[in-house]
């Protein structure tokens, strides 16, 4: 029966691995550490406990039988060998990408033993936590909304339920955000700092069970809002959210530990950061689509920490502006209401 090499390629480290074991700095393997021996070279234990781990949880718990994992490797041994024995590893394209491999795991080394060396601790976590979740307080609001298009269209809607029209029938018949879903127009519970501010500010103002009786308008179209309920915001334990706030804290500290390295070091930067002046011209002697402006929007970019529950307790908020051209009839995509 022809044997099969398992594609298993994306296991990057165990085929590193595997690739250098016959470099002459790579660490020497004994007969009793290894699992196979191929025309002389021997493959580690700790090779195949490397893919199997690696596969593990890139599959999510996958696993494959151990005999079709020992021929892959050994397999991959003969390639690395007779890639060697036509001096492949020699090949400027080959050096290049082993050298582009070396500095992304002399990357991740140097950032974990930081890590090691300075764990987060017990009072940077209570400190974090006093900080970004427990003040955090106030009121969370669960309410219901339609999205249409127009002004009208939201009008004539109010006008039905006014007359006693159903509001969840009409979020199901009408709504551009809850139709799909058929979900009445369900937002669930959600504090205001959650929404765009037309909306949050309505959801404030109305009253329980009460709906809007003027169309709302927000980016995303006009809204019909409906607040169901109300109810104090009790920020989660330290213990639920200690395990979201540990990797939070340790990208801070690698960060400052990286910005220390940029300001100590000697950097020159050796080409132009702008476009070049040939360039700008090329673009500038371009047509200009008609009625084409430079808009600028601010992007928002936001990190969460979640309970065990997966409920937001705190988040970091940068903003970016991007300058792009856009035509004024562009048309824009219907989204929700939620940032």
């Amino acid at each position: 029966m022809k044997k099969m090499i398992i594609p298993l390629l994306v296991a990057g480290s165990a085929l590193l691995t595997a690739c250098c074991n016959n470099d002459s700095s790579a660490p020497t393997v004994s007969k009793e550490d290894a699992i196979a021996v191929v025309n002389g070279q021997y493959i580690s234990k700790k090779t195949l406990a490397d893919l199997e781990k690696e596969i593990s949880e890139r599959g999510h718990g996958q696993a494959f039988p151990k005999e079709k994992l020992i021929e892959e490797l050994v397999q991959r041994e003969l390639l690395v060998q007779d890639a060697k024995q036509k001096q492949l590893d020699k090949s400027a394209e080959v050096v290049a990408q082993l050298d582009s491999v070396k500095k992304t795991l002399l990357t991740q080394a140097d950032v974990q033993n930081f890590i090691k060396a300075n764990p987060v601790t017990d009072a940077e976590v209570k400190t974090e936590y006093d900080s970004k979740v427990a003040g955090e307080s106030g009121t969370e609001y669960k309410a219901r909304h339609i999205l249409v298009k127009t002004e009208d269209e939201a009008k004539k809607i109010i006008a039905e339920l006014d007359k006693g029209g159903d509001f969840i029938k009409l979020a199901n018949k009408n709504s551009l955000d809850g139709k799909d879903a058929q979900n009445g127009g369900d937002l669930g519970w959600f504090a205001a700092g959650q929404m765009v501010a037309p909306f949050s500010e309505a959801v404030v103002k109305l009253e329980k069970g009460k709906y809007t009786q003027t169309p709302v308008q927000t980016q995303f179209g006009w809204h019909i809002i409906l607040r169901e309920d109300s109810r104090a915001q009790t920020p989660p334990p330290l213990e639920a959210v200690k395990e979201q706030l540990l990797p939070y804290l340790q990208r801070k500290k690698v960060q400052t530990m990286v910005e220390s390295l940029r300001k100590q070091a000697k950097v020159e930067i050796l080409v132009p950061l702008i476009d070049e002046p040939a360039k700008a011209a090329t673009d500038a002697a371009k047509p200009a689509e008609a009625g084409a402006q430079p808009v600028a929007e601010e992007v928002v970019i936001e990190e969460e920490v979640k309970d065990a529950s997966g409920k937001t307790v705190a988040k970091e908020t940068i903003v970016e502006e991007v300058v792009e051209e856009k035509a004024p009839d562009a048309k824009k995509e219907v989204a929700p209401a939620k940032k």
